[in-house]
């Protein structure tokens, strides 16, 4: 474990030196304070109390430090994790300005919500344990929106193999561990499950509504609805309740309404394009969709057996000479079966050679001739006086 230490210490330096400085001041403030706690209690002062944020106390500074809060060790390599992360997969999108800002959203709507939420419990069931027992802090209500946020730029990557997750469920399964680990008795309090919860829901909102494109407010296309956050059976019925919330919201002028843009400049083509989308976006999804129509070729070019070219040339060529070269009845050689002329020099001298043979005694058949009797001879022979 020792040898492992300092490699994976000098791993953490480099990835922090190559980041932001709102990525290096957010980790040194969690480190900070973190060292802060050993001496006060950082969580009292700094955390969100739901008895101490709303009046008559108003401890509203509490909504902005509650997100670098940590009393652990674990929770201070999670919430440094988790800026970071954001700094190398989500700043290079969006720009410093823009991660500070979403960073300020998630965190001061998660701690205002989760403190709502408990004064109403209390208004409910007069426990004044959730109004001065309760501290949120930490990390948990950032990770929600990162999470949704990862969802929405790289949501079909796959996170694990076996089982297959991909990142797109990442939210969910989150969600799901925290309310294990409640019910378990694993977890201290409910406060990190309400803060991770509203930061899920306000970084959605953020992204969905309010954050600026090149090409307009938010994202309103259909794989980042929030019916997409649940399992497939439940989609048709949330997404149903989710439609008829966004009316409501939008006839009291919360939430805009979704406009399709029509774009006829190409006289051949239409193209529909959604508002809030972004062009990096779309050409990621263009790539994958080309990904998938490659694999799925080369699968059936596996699957259907091709004939080698060079059996058929070679093939071709044994048709070539066979044809070319046919056999006579008899096997005979097919020069001899080509007609001689009946006159010249050459007919003489065939002449000649034949009666040459014929005086040498060598009996000579209309079938199968000696080799000796195909050589022709081109000299004029020796007369004899």
């Amino acid at each position: 474990m020792n040898r492992y230490l300092p490699v994976a210490r000098q791993h953490f330096l480099t990835a922090l030196a190559s980041t932001s400085v709102v990525v290096k001041t957010i980790s040194a403030v969690v480190v900070l304070l973190y060292l802060l706690s050993w001496a006060v209690d950082t969580p009292y002062a700094l955390g969100v109390t739901p008895g101490y944020l709303f009046p008559p106390n108003f401890w509203v500074w509490t909504l902005v430090t509650h997100g670098v809060v940590e009393q652990h060790v674990w929770g201070v390599a999670a919430n440094v994790g988790t800026v970071m992360a954001c700094g190398r997969l989500l700043e290079p999108l969006w720009g410093a300005l823009e991660l500070l800002i979403f960073f300020a959203v998630v965190n001061l709507s998660a701690g205002l919500l989760a403190g709502f939420s408990y004064l109403l419990t209390y208004v409910a069931t007069f426990d004044l344990g959730f109004l001065f027992a309760l501290r949120i802090h930490g990390v948990a209500g950032f990770l929600g929106g990162v999470l949704v946020a990862l969802k929405q730029t790289m949501g079909d990557t796959t996170v694990l193999r076996v089982p297959q997750v991909r990142l797109k469920a990442a939210p969910a399964l989150v969600l799901l561990l925290l309310a294990l680990l409640r019910l378990s008795g694993l977890l201290e309090s409910s406060a990190p499950l309400a803060a991770y919860s509203y930061g899920t829901l306000s970084g959605w909102v953020y992204l969905r509504f309010y954050q600026r494109h090149s090409r307009g407010r938010g994202d309103m296309s259909d794989h980042f609805a929030f019916a997409s956050f649940f399992p497939e059976a439940l989609q048709p019925a949330v997404g149903l309740l989710a439609g008829l919330i966004h009316s409501a919201l939008v006839k009291m002028k919360v939430c805009r309404k979704m406009v399709k843009r029509y774009d006829v400049g190409a006289p051949s083509s239409i193209t529909i394009s959604l508002p809030g989308t972004d062009p990096q976006d779309a050409e990621r999804r263009r790539q994958l969709a080309l990904k998938a129509l490659n694999e799925r070729l080369k699968r059936v070019e596996d699957q259907s057996a091709w004939p080698s070219m060079e059996d058929e040339e070679d093939e071709d060529e044994d048709e070539v000479r066979t044809d070319t070269l046919p056999l006579l009845p008899g096997g005979r050689d097919p020069a001899s079966s080509i007609p001689r002329p009946a006159g010249g020099p050459m007919s003489s001298s065939l002449s000649s050679s034949s009666s040459v043979s014929q005086s040498s005694g060598v009996p000579s058949t209309g079938g199968a001739q000696h080799p000796e009797s195909s050589i022709i001879s081109f000299e004029d022979a020796p007369s004899r006086s």
